[in-house]
């Protein structure tokens, strides 16, 4: 009887994690600063120094892009835009178009949480005035590079952002299936004369973008000076209220004329939800992106990369499948399993870029399928040791059924602190974390540090609030809320304490589970 060969499975598309190390999850406006939120000047730099000395090589952000209603960077005006807020308003003083008294304002804002209201009224100003002092100083040359070359490098996106939100400011704000019927589209805009009215203020959001990416860039080379790569973090879906969506209303699920989706974007119902969540994001027309070859898709990769190293995929089931919830429904209740691009959409991103890093987010309830593909894609999966505990012994966060091929967390900016979340679950979680890690539970934030680092996943990244062994009102997101997340900020003693307290022990447990070959050795006995 002849036999045949069993046939290989095909090599993953990407297959990057080759290494242990180690990160921080820390978003910038969390920095500690004199004006009001966090922002990329010397405080950043210390943030860096501090993950230099205690022998991190990661820095995890959240999106950075400009946030809107409800502050959350997941719900940004463009997929390719900087958020302005995070600018050092000092840099303007330096350039000679602000005076430094401008900044009282904001030095009198609050130094323990960020304010966005306040921010949007007294920073927002001052961004603006730079751009007029520069035009009345006959636009002199600027910090970071020529402003025409940055705007003529980055015209693939910055135009439409531009004009959205001049226009958006000419509507007095409000979304623009609202405005006037010539403005509606970026095409339509374009010819009107609407557009000639905006045009400085455009000028002006150009201008602003040029200063963040110019201070980003200087801080990211500062990074790569440390021997730090930073993970960045792309949410699969954009804001309906955003230029994404104006500038291409045909790469989403809309009523061609209303405008307004058909669909939207949620999760089902589960045993934490019994109404699901019902986000209301445009969804993808994927046929639309597949029939151009992904382009804006790889347009938004590109940009990603150019501000980070690695980049996270959220809610990467949504790559295999979608939960499509009607318009009008209301709740996640309504809705059907929907297929999205599957691994032909990672292929394309493979041919186009193929040393690109990337993470999938791949939390939750997983199909076979999801599986499947995202074995296929070879990227790395995330664990949270927080959704370890509390079962049986197949819990696959729990640290003996962990991949190598993965990225575990004690928790991330949707999960309550470490120490927040074992005060709050139950009492059998907290027994089985005690007997599992055969510890008192008395210093539980250090217990999930060192479970991670012990971890089998090649990365581990900690939220800084665990490595100040903080509680709830620590907590920077609660998911479902829509006010006062994103609000947190560490001062700067605390991470000097950290820094002064803690750097050569990190370093020691770095060298200890084998997480950084450059890390000191730990003394014999």
């Amino acid at each position: 009887m002849s036999t045949s060969a069993k046939s290989s499975p095909p090599a993953p598309l990407f297959n990057w994690l080759d290494h242990r190390a180690t990160g921080v999850l820390c978003h910038p406006t969390s920095f500690p600063s004199a004006h009001g939120i966090g922002v990329f000047d010397d405080g950043a730099g210390r943030f860096l120094d501090f993950l230099h000395d205690a022998g991190f090589k990661y820095w995890q952000v959240c999106p950075l892009g400009p946030t809107g209603y409800g502050d959350s960077p997941y719900q940004c005006f463009s997929s390719f835009a900087g958020n302005p807020y995070l600018i050092d308003p000092t840099a303007l003083v330096t350039a000679g178009l602000l005076p430094m008294s401008a900044l009282d304002g904001l030095r009198a804002l609050d130094a323990q949480a960020v304010d966005f209201g306040a921010l949007y009224q007294v920073k927002r100003p001052l961004l603006f005035a730079a751009h007029a002092a520069w035009i009345n100083q006959a636009r002199p040359p600027l910090p970071y590079g020529d402003f025409p070359r940055f705007q003529a490098d980055n015209a693939h996106w910055l135009t439409s952002y531009a004009l959205f939100s001049a226009l958006k400011d000419h509507h007095e704000g409000r979304p623009w299936w609202e405005w006037t019927a010539d403005t509606r589209s970026l095409a339509s805009a374009q010819k009107s004369a609407v557009a000639q009215l905006v045009a400085t203020r455009a000028e002006a959001y150009a201008f602003i973008q040029y200063f963040f990416f110019g201070q980003w860039q200087a801080l990211r080379t500062r990074a790569s000076q440390l021997g730090i790569s930073i993970i960045g973090d792309t949410p699969i879906f954009t804001a309906l209220d955003s230029a994404d969506v104006w500038a291409s209303p045909h790469l989403f699920q809309l009523d061609k004329k209303t405008l307004r989706p058909t669909a939207v974007a949620g999760v089902p119902p589960d045993y934490f939800s019994a109404d699901g969540q019902l986000w209301g994001n445009p969804l993808y027309d994927w046929a639309a992106h597949a029939a151009d070859g992904y382009t804006w898709w790889l347009d938004r990769l590109r940009a990603n990369f150019a501000l980070c190293d690695v980049v996270r995929l959220d809610h990467f089931r949504g790559f295999d499948a979608y939960w499509a919830i009607p318009a009008s429904a209301p709740t996640a209740r309504t809705g059907s399993w929907q297929p999205g691009p599957g691994i032909d959409f990672f292929k394309k991103v493979r041919r186009a870029m193929p040393a690109v890093k990337l993470i999938a987010e791949d939390l939750g309830e997983l199909s076979p399928s999801v599986v499947t593909l995202r074995e296929a894609t070879g990227l790395p999966g995330m664990a949270i040791l927080q959704f370890a505990f509390g079962g049986d012994a197949k819990n696959l966060y729990l640290p003996h059924n962990q991949r190598a091929n993965s990225v575990v967390y004690p928790g991330t900016h949707d999960n309550d602190t470490t120490l927040g979340w074992y005060a709050t679950t139950d009492e059998k979680a907290r027994d089985h974390v005690r007997r599992y890690f055969r510890v008192s539970g008395q210093d539980v934030g250090w217990d999930f540090v060192r479970a991670s680092f012990a971890s089998v996943a090649n990365v581990v990244v900690i939220p800084l609030q665990d490595l100040f062994s903080l509680g709830s009102s620590a907590r920077i997101n609660s998911p479902g809320t829509s006010q006062g997340n994103w609000t947190w900020r560490y001062r700067a003693e605390q991470l000097r304490a950290l820094h002064d307290g803690s750097a050569s022990y990190l370093r020691q447990l770095t060298a200890l589970y084998g997480r950084d070959s450059s890390a000191i050795v730990l003394p014999a006995g």
